[in-house]
């Protein structure tokens, strides 16, 4: 029997039980031009800003005006170590040391940096396995990569395929890929959720597999942040990038995040680009020593901090902080699973949802399937007041964010769709 029930009493009463419902006042939700609020189902494309945002770059603006150049040691939150202010929150959410976590640079920058390190080719092992249907991003940089070090950038890729017929991926298969040509893969480099499905894949399955073949494994967690628990340290990955643009709500196009494990914390005979923002913090200001690299994530920085971007960091993360992970995700699986319950209730031959129906091999995005692959329902639901992404070929994304979304939120979108799918 569903925990579940249709109606918009069952959906009332839900938001009011809920313990986070108070943190969607905490963000300001678009509304259409007769200021209505619209239902905003796109946080796993760009999430809401923060109203406590404007605040925290004020203040950086504020210190910047009163302070100049000695605001990096006398503003309120001091510019020079101030990346080291997001490292602990941002390690809770991602599961992992602070020793392993760096906010730096932009996602596909990191993803370069990281292979510069953990993509090892030799004569023998040089190829890049990848899911076929990787976020395009990661498809280009990982060919890139290959080109750069004098490979062919399509018979250097493998990819990890769904089967005919089926849209998620199949870990025999992969097995099988890595039984057949593990000793020619030197990185595994795969979403950690896949962008268009919404698959959560087991990260520390993977990873266990990829090493005991030798191969490196790094996962782009673009999808995962703030979305899912993803446990990155026990998973025992390589490497991890991150945007916080999405579930992090840090604004378009802000800085990403990067973990490096701790076993490599120590390695300074790892290949990596540097700066001096990786050099010693003691001696960095000494100017001509040699160079003298810092343990951990943080040895991966080139430049200082961007500060504007980073209070918009600090911003989100402090709520992060304050709600926890764990509350986010038990609330994710509860309104993610009350969104799949309403669908299925439509019966619709029109509509399939594609993402796994297990809450533990999903976060709260449901990619759902158009059937004739026809733009024109999205376009109908965007009309309607619903904010949600179309994925081409034939897929509607909507992910239900728990840090704004509601039960109501979720019905009405489900009551929308239900009246334009009747017309």
């Amino acid at each position: 029997m569903s925990e579940f029930k249709t109606g918009l009493e069952f959906a009332k009463q839900q938001d009011q039980n809920d313990i986070l419902k108070s943190y969607r006042d905490a963000f300001y939700l678009p509304k259409n031009k007769n200021g209505e609020p619209l239902i905003y189902m796109t946080g796993n494309s760009l999430g809401l800003q923060p109203k406590a945002t404007k605040q925290y770059i004020n203040q950086e603006l504020e210190d910047w005006a009163n302070l100049g150049v000695e605001g990096h040691f006398e503003a309120k939150t001091p510019w020079l170590p101030y990346h080291e202010f997001l490292t602990e929150s941002m390690a809770h959410v991602v599961g992992a040391k602070p020793i392993e976590v760096i906010v730096m640079n932009t996602l596909t920058a990191n993803l370069h940096f990281m292979m510069v390190s953990f993509y090892k080719p030799t004569k023998k092992r040089y190829k890049i396995l990848i899911e076929s249907d990787a976020f395009p991003s990661d498809k280009y940089a990982v060919e890139s990569q290959l080109r750069h070090h004098g490979y062919d950038d399509k018979e250097g890729v493998v990819l990890w395929k769904p089967r005919e017929g089926e849209e998620l991926l199949n870990y025999d298969d992969l097995e099988a890929i890595l039984e057949a040509q593990g000793d020619e893969i030197a990185l595994i480099m795969l979403g950690g959720i896949n962008y268009y499905t919404g698959q959560f894949f087991d990260l520390k399955r993977i990873a266990t597999l990829g090493h005991k073949y030798g191969c490196n494994v790094g996962f782009d967690c673009a999808h995962g942040a703030g979305n899912v628990q993803l446990n990155l340290h026990d998973s025992g990955a390589d490497f991890a990038v991150w945007c916080t643009y999405k579930y992090l709500n840090a604004g378009p196009g802000s800085l990403a995040g990067c973990f490096v494990h701790e076993r490599h914390a120590h390695n300074r005979e790892l290949n990596r680009f540097t700066g001096w923002w990786s050099h010693n913090k003691k001696t960095r200001f000494n100017m001509r020593g040699e160079f003298d690299q810092l343990p951990g994530a943080e040895g991966w920085q080139l430049s200082n901090p961007p500060i504007l971007s980073m209070a918009a960091i600090k911003a989100s993360l402090d709520m992060f902080q304050e709600v926890g992970i764990e509350k986010l995700t038990a609330k994710s699986k509860k309104l993610t699973g009350y969104f799949e319950f309403l669908l299925n209730d439509l019966s619709e031959d029109a509509i399939k949802i594609i993402t796994p129906t297990n809450p533990d091999e999903r976060g709260c995005q449901l990619s759902i399937q158009v059937k004739n692959a026809n733009k024109t329902l999205h376009n109908k639901l965007t009309e309607a007041g619903v904010i949600s992404d179309w994925r081409e070929p034939d897929v509607i994304r909507c992910a239900p964010v728990p840090l704004y979304n509601s039960f109501e939120d979720v019905y009405q979108l489900v009551e929308k769709l239900k009246t334009i799918l009747n017309e």
